[in-house]
């Protein structure tokens, strides 16, 4: 009995020799950008570690702010479509409309309608022009302005390109609304 476990040892001491024997392997990457793997350090080699460069890349490149997703006065919510425009973002721009009212047709040729006019560059973004309509503040882009309590606080109007060759522009109106402590924008079509 004791023949076959001495036997049965030393099979397993041969067999896990050469395993504890092996160096590590370095995974790498060269100076030429090509893997390498070796069982000397990544430094000797005048190469970069693989897990040095993961944590190099998973590192935050540069902190961006997060979107606003309630904008609580005109110049949060005018920031907001601007931004959607700089990042040709039609999801952002749909982000800050109120659907509520809106068929599953409708909806649809909406966003179509707002992923085509991404397509074009803003040229300008202001209040709507109307006096009845503008709101009662004084500068409706204050970032200290008040809500205000009515239901409708006014209208912005964009400029976009037109995609003619003179120049000219296509005027898009936007009635603003104040919804849940949030302003959001409703098609004024």
């Amino acid at each position: 009995m004791r023949l076959p476990f001495l036997l049965l040892w030393l099979i397993l001491l041969a067999w896990a020799t050469p395993a504890a024997a092996q160096n590590a392997i370095h995974r790498c990457i060269g100076a030429n950008g090509n893997p390498v793997f070796t069982d000397q350090p990544c430094d000797a080699m005048r190469a970069t570690s693989v897990t040095a460069a993961a944590k190099v890349a998973d590192a935050p490149q540069s902190p961006v702010p997060p979107p606003i997703l309630c904008a609580g006065n005109l110049a949060d919510l005018r920031q907001s479509v601007i931004d959607a425009f700089a990042n040709h973002d039609a999801n952002r721009l749909a982000g800050l409309m109120l659907w509520g009212g809106y068929g599953r047709g409708a909806a649809v040729a909406d966003i179509q309608s707002l992923t085509a006019l991404m397509r074009r560059p803003l040229l300008d973004l202001g209040p709507t022009s109307d006096p009845a309509t503008a709101g009662s503040n004084g500068d409706p882009y204050a970032s200290d302005a008040p809500p205000d309590p009515s239901p409708s606080t006014g209208g912005l109007v964009l400029h976009v390109a037109d995609n003619s060759t003179d120049g000219s522009s296509h005027e898009l109106r936007f009635d603003v609304v104040h919804r849940s402590g949030c302003l959001w924008l409703r098609s004024a079509g």
